[in-house]
């Protein structure tokens, strides 16, 4: 980043974008440029040089397992290079399966494994149906609100190895897998999460974090200018009652 300027990398965007995904790289610009911010984004494919050093922050969206197959050799290549800008407070958004090839492992549906990054303790085995709705969950971030509003489509099932942190605890929905309760996975700046739909429009506070980071990360100074939220806030409000009964569990 230079000056007021950022640049943001949209890994794979012909392959994984499903769901709206795209719409977060677009939140993420907006709420940027609102604030005064000359915004670039670098769409990344296959093969595609990927200047990590000079990117402020890094997204990838989700895919059919045909999609991830397409991607992962090309993606699991750039493993060195990814684990270093991770590693130095790169700020990263993975959903879905983005987030499954930032693990050890991933099980397709016909039972082969693709590799991972291995940048998060976990695994994703194949599911025996779809995981598939609406979700609510009460994030570990550092948020106000605290709770993230998605959707998720998901036939794997991830789990998270003991000393990996969640993203947060579901109140409504699967999440990972159905049974812990838990969704998505955090280290450092990287957030992985199943919540498609698109996931930064409906939880501002959400995209403004990544914003804080990326800004953070560079200037030593995260602190954003603030913005009226009121309308996106009171929307997400309204939602996480609707989906919760207006309480949590």
């Amino acid at each position: 980043m230079t000056g007021r300027r950022l640049l943001f990398a949209h890994l794979y965007p012909g392959h994984m974008n499903l769901y709206g995904d795209r719409g977060n790289v677009l939140a993420l610009r907006r709420r940027a440029e609102w604030r005064g911010y000359v915004v670039d984004v670098l769409d990344v494919n296959p093969a595609d040089p990927l200047p990590l050093g000079s990117i402020d922050l890094l997204f990838i969206g989700g895919g059919e397992d045909r999609h991830q197959e397409l991607v992962a050799e090309d993606f699991v290549g750039r493993r060195q290079e990814l684990v270093a800008a991770f590693q130095d407070g790169l700020p990263t958004l993975a959903i879905c399966g983005g987030y499954q090839l930032l693990g050890h492992r991933y099980q397709v549906a016909d039972g082969r494994w693709l590799p991972g990054v291995g940048w998060f303790d976990l695994e994703t085995r194949n599911g025996s149906d779809r995981a598939v709705g609406n979700v609510v969950i009460e994030s570990r971030l550092d948020l106000s609100p605290n709770t993230l509003v998605g959707f998720e489509n998901h036939g794997g099932r991830t789990f998270l190895a003991s000393g990996q942190e969640a993203l947060g605890r579901v109140l409504t929905g699967q999440g990972n897998n159905g049974q812990d309760h838990m969704e998505g996975a955090v280290r450092e700046r990287v957030v992985g999460t199943y919540l498609h739909g698109s996931l930064l429009p409906k939880n501002p506070q959400l995209a403004d974090w990544f914003l804080a980071q990326a800004v953070g990360a560079r200037t030593g100074n995260g602190e954003l200018p603030p913005l009226d939220t009121e309308l996106e806030l009171r929307a997400h409000v309204l939602m996480v009652e609707r989906l919760t009964g207006g309480g949590r569990r």
